[in-house]
């Protein structure tokens, strides 16, 4: 059998791996050579080339998907934010009307599909490494690690694109043996989203045995796969509640608080705290944290400008705590103005505000995972429990907040949803909070601006819309991709 060159290709790009340092980096996919690679269950030998792959998959959160658009997707398709900048492929994704050919869509989709070929290269041969100084007991939590990692991001595709492919091998070679299996995984089709989430449980309960201890802030630990376990038992069609309430019960037991002063979670002196599930660890080394400078500071505007729901969100809270470490305004005029703020009092976003290149960023943090258990408990019913799980979080917050109560379903999860606002805002979480709870149209249809006019893109968004659409480029490359509805 005659090997296709364009899958071989394809592979050589998928498996090339380069640290991106600026948002206008991209992978470089040319060919290095034509010649088909044998296939060899054993393309890695040694311990220190297993230990490099491990590297790769936490280097990877220097990436620009996690420095920039991991937030930007979150927040900016909210009332969180705002686009900010002057890139349209933004603006799309900001005001609802994305198109298939959009560049952003289609990067996100790429590197998704990268730190998942990262994840199973650990995944497929570090059993086969014959150096003795890799012990069985490594290699176990690797593979822990490594599959914690891979359900991240099916759970980051399922939520974005709905239906997604499941890519399970990292192949290093292709040959007439292997074409078949090359195949299916080079050009995969896209898996029902039912599928898909039993694929990421699998990955994350099987890692519970082995992964590393909830003391590492900065590797897919166990508390990382039970906190993953919550969400994705909260987010997948038909929610399990009391697999919620199982899996954030353990997770309590897991030595996690929240730290008595809100501002330490954001001021640089206090990395790898007690709240901490699983942070990046921007060193200005193997983790360069660029992305501070794409939310923060005054010389070009930056993105995710807050919006006027977000302000007034804290205001009317008198939420000051909060507001202060999630917003800071420019003492100084800036050079531009846009429909929302005066160039004399600009708002940015504040928590990531180390610009030196040593910005850590919460990917999971405890009150999160508070607040997604007070959620379960109000499905099932249990308002008191849940109100005393959003009040822990007010308190610690700024103790003169008023407590809140909850008297039915409907109420709960709304004031759940703005305590998540308030708790969480910038963090990336907003986007799929909303669409989690079904109410991201019933909400963000109602954005308004300071004079209380609607935002003229609002009635742009529908319940298409709150799937992205498969990237053109990808339906070109790959004829078993379908496209999503609307698009």
């Amino acid at each position: 059998m005659k090997i296709n060159k364009t899958i071989y290709y394809f592979l050589l790009g998928a498996t090339l791996t380069v640290g991106t340092t600026s948002c206008s980096d991209y992978l470089d996919t040319e060919p290095l050579t034509d010649r088909a690679v044998p296939n060899n269950d054993t393309p890695y030998t040694k311990a220190d080339e297993a230990e490099g792959l491990m590297t790769v998959i936490y280097t990877d959160l220097g990436n620009e998907y996690w420095q920039l658009d991991y937030f930007f997707n979150g927040d900016a398709q909210t009332d969180v934010a705002h686009a900010g900048s002057d890139n349209i492929q933004n603006f799309q994704i900001d005001e609802y009307r994305i198109i298939a050919t959009n560049s952003n869509v289609n990067r996100d989709w790429n590197y998704l599909f990268r730190f998942i070929n990262n994840c199973n290269k650990v995944l497929n041969y570090v059993d086969n490494i014959p150096d003795p100084a890799l012990t069985n007991a490594r290699r176990s939590e690797m593979k822990a690690e490594a599959a914690i990692m891979r359900a991240m991001y099916n759970f980051h595709g399922v939520q974005l694109w709905g239906d997604f492919p499941l890519v399970t091998k990292a192949v290093v070679g292709v040959n007439a043996d292997n074409f078949d299996e090359v195949y299916s995984q080079v050009y995969p089709a896209r898996k029902p989203v039912n599928e898909v989430y039993a694929q990421i449980i699998s990955d994350l309960e099987g890692a519970l045995a082995s992964a590393p201890a909830s003391s590492n802030k900065y590797r897919a630990t166990r508390g990382l796969a039970l906190s993953l376990l919550a969400k994705v038992y909260a987010t997948k069609p038909n929610p399990d509640y009391a697999k919620v309430l199982d899996y954030t019960t353990q997770l309590m037991g897991q030595g996690y608080s929240l730290l008595p002063n809100y501002d330490h979670l954001f001021d640089g002196a206090h990395e790898a705290n007690a709240e901490s599930i699983f942070e990046s660890n921007g060193n200005a080394g193997t983790i360069w944290a660029w992305g501070s400078s794409m939310f923060f500071g005054t010389d070009w505007k930056k993105f995710n400008t807050p919006s006027y729901d977000l302000v007034n969100t804290f205001n009317t809270e008198n939420d000051l705590v909060r507001k202060n470490s999630s917003i800071w305004v420019s003492p100084t005029t800036v050079d531009w103005s846009d429909n929302f703020w005066p160039s004399s009092a600009f708002p940015f976003m504040n928590k990531m505000r180390i610009t030196t290149g040593h910005q850590n960023f919460y990917v999971m943090r405890y009150a999160d995972l508070l607040l997604i258990r007070a959620e379960a408990l109000v499905r099932q019913g249990n308002f008191t429990d849940a109100a005393t799980l959003v009040n822990q979080v007010r308190a610690r917050a700024n103790s003169g907040l008023t407590p809140v109560t909850i008297a039915n379903t409907d109420d709960g999860i709304n004031k759940i949803l703005k305590e998540r606002k308030l708790e969480l805002a910038f963090e990336g979480h907003r986007w799929f909070d909303l669409k989690r709870t079904g109410k991201a149209i019933e909400i963000l249809s109602q954005q308004k601006n300071a004079a209380g006019n609607l935002l003229p893109y609002v009635n742009n968004l529908n319940q298409n819309r709150l799937l992205w659409p498969i990237p053109q480029t990808q339906l070109d490359n790959n004829p078993n991709l379908t496209q999503n509805p609307g698009y």
